[in-house]
């Protein structure tokens, strides 16, 4: 049996710790008992990336912000989709993610937070959302476990009415905001319908080659 290594610790604001875990080749950011992402699964946030790029086809310059690193999957999808004149913000609240980034995780990291494309915020994504008005393309959140959250409870005021109105406000007409979850909420595909916004709601699994826990991703168009 592999043993599990503790790699480091990362506070979060507001919440409870994360832990980077090492599984033999692999790594997990845990929190409390809960893998929150594995290395080995990637193949949903890589698709909140680059079907959200698929729904922008045309835009020359698309400006996104995405809500959490991770481990950047959806932030690599998306630069392999773009071209040289989008513009990506990425808002990530814990400074540690971005240190494992740079550091243990580099090898998986590359150059992307390096990229000339790409802006990095450390703060959070809902005041970044809250300051905006009609400033950008998309709008990606993968933040906690989706509209169900785990690592903080402030992440749940970006699923609500109050929180997917100002989502909708941030975007240009024609926009797009992307959400990832690790499964279907019935009840929060309703408030992005009673928000205004056109629903498309798929279902992806966790590993590119469609093994894996099935997870929801849901495009929502701004009229």
């Amino acid at each position: 049996m592999i043993p599990r290594e503790l790699i480091g610790v990362a506070e979060v604001p507001g919440g409870p710790p994360l832990r980077l875990i090492r599984h033999g080749g692999d790594f997990i950011i845990m929190l409390d008992r809960n893998d929150l992402m594995s290395s080995r699964m990637s193949g949903s946030e890589k698709a909140l990336g680059t079907m959200t790029c698929a729904r922008l086809q045309g835009n020359p310059a698309p400006r996104f912000l995405i809500g959490g690193y991770g481990m950047g999957f959806t932030l690599r999808a998306v630069l392999g989709e773009v071209g040289a004149a989008a513009r990506i913000v990425v808002a990530e609240l814990v400074p540690g993610i971005i240190e494992w980034a740079r550091g243990p995780l580099q090898h998986i990291t590359g150059d992307c937070l390096d990229d000339p494309r790409v802006e990095i915020e450390i703060d959070d994504v809902g005041k970044l959302i809250s300051s905006a008005s009609h400033a950008y393309d998309a709008i990606l959140l993968d933040v906690d476990n989706g509209p169900d959250g785990l690592t903080r409870e402030a992440n749940d005021g970006l699923y609500t009415m109050t929180g997917l109105a100002r989502a909708r406000a941030a975007l240009r007409p024609g926009g797009i905001l992307a959400i990832w979850s690790a499964g279907a909420d019935a009840a929060f595909t309703r408030r992005l319908k009673q928000s205004g916004f056109d629903i498309d709601e798929v279902q992806v699994r966790a590993r590119e080659n469609g093994k894996g826990a099935t997870h929801t991703l849901w495009f929502a168009t701004a009229n």
